[in-house]
C-alpha cells in the first residue's frame, strides 16, 4: 500500500513515520507540508491512501479532496487534534480519522480498514468484468467496446445491477457517485461521470455541462437561454441546461449521430 502523508507539523510526520514503519506492506511515497503540496503529490504519485491533517497551510483538509476529481481521490485518513471535524471526515466518506498525537494501535486499525477498502474496490472492478462476459455470453450481447455496450453494470449499495443503456434518460454527478435517470426512476451508482461517460456510445450520449450527460434520444428540443446558454428540453418533461463551454460540441452530434 502506497501513502502520501501531508502535516504541517514536523513532528506529526515524523510519529506517522515511525508508526508506519512498523506495518507490513506499506511504503511512504511522498510527503508533503501544505494541502497545495498534497494536491500536487496525490495527482502525480497516485497513492492507495492518504493521511491528511485537517489544518494545514494554503488548503486545510477537506479542501484537498475538494480539489481534487473524484477519479484522483486515494482513500482518506484524516489526522487532527479535535474531534469536532469526526463528522465531516465521514460527510466526506473518509476511511477514518485519528487524533492527533497519533496513537499507533488507532493508525494501525485506520489503515487496516483503508486496506479492506482499497481490496474491495479491486475485488469489484473483477466482479464487474465477469459479470460483463457472463451478460455477454448468456444474452447475445456484445462485448464492451470503447463505443460502449448494451448494458452497463452500476454500484447499487454493494450490489451491481444490469442497466439497459437505452433505457437511461440522462446521468447528473452527486458528489463520489452519479444518478442515472432511468424511465422515471433514479438509480444511485459509485461511480464518476468521467468514468461513465467512457463507458457510453458518444454517438448516443453527449455532455451538456461539468456535471450532466444526456441521451440523444431523449432530445426533443433547445431553448435559448442566458449568455449563450440554452434549456434542453427532454421527452420526459425535464429541463436541463446546456452549458455554454459545451453547446457546440452538443449540438455537432446530431449532425454525426449513426441511426
Amino acid at each position: 500500500m502506497r501513502i502520501v502523508i501531508a502535516d504541517d507539523e514536523r513532528t506529526a510526520r515524523a510519529r506517522l513515520r515511525r508508526e508506519l514503519s512498523e506495518m507490513a506492506n506499506v511504503e511512504i511515497a511522498g510527503e508533503a507540508t501544505d494541502g497545495l503540496t498534497a494536491v500536487a503529490q496525490i495527482r502525480a504519485l497516485r497513492p492507495d491512501l492518504a493521511i491528511l491533517d485537517v489544518q494545514m497551510p494554503e488548503l486545510d483538509g477537506f479542501a484537498v479532496l475538494r480539489a481534487l476529481e473524484p477519479a484522483e481521490r486515494p482513500a482518506v485518513i484524516f489526522a487532527t487534534a479535535y474531534d469536532a471535524y469526526a463528522l465531516d471526515a465521514f460527510r466526506v466518506h473518509a476511511v477514518d480519522y485519528v487524533l492527533k498525537p497519533v496513537d499507533g494501535e488507532q493508525l494501525r486499525s485506520a489503515v487496516d480498514r483503508a486496506r479492506a477498502q482499497i481490496d474491495a474496490r479491486t475485488d469489484e472492478v473483477r466482479l464487474r468484468a465477469l459479470l460483463d462476459e457472463a451478460l455477454a455470453s448468456r444474452g447475445g450481447l456484445a462485448p464492451r467496446t470503447d463505443h460502449g455496450a448494451d448494458r452497463l453494470l452500476i454500484n447499487t449499495d454493494g450490489r451491481l445491477v444490469p442497466v439497459r443503456v437505452e433505457d437511461i434518460d440522462w446521468i447528473e454527478a452527486a458528489g463520489n457517485y452519479v444518478r442515472l435517470h432511468v424511465n422515471k426512476s433514479v438509480q444511485m451508482s459509485r461511480d464518476t461521470l468521467t468514468a461513465m461517460e467512457k463507458r457510453l456510445d458518444p454517438t448516443r450520449f453527449a455532455r451538456i455541462h461539468r456535471s450532466a450527460i444526456v441521451n440523444l434520444d431523449r432530445v426533443k428540443e433547445l431553448q435559448a437561454w442566458f449568455s449563450g446558454d440554452c434549456v434542453v428540453l427532454l421527452t420526459t418533461g425535464e429541463r436541463l441546461r446546456l452549458s455554454r463551454s459545451y453547446r457546440k460540441a452538443f449540438e455537432s452530434r446530431f449532425g454525426r449521430r449513426k441511426e
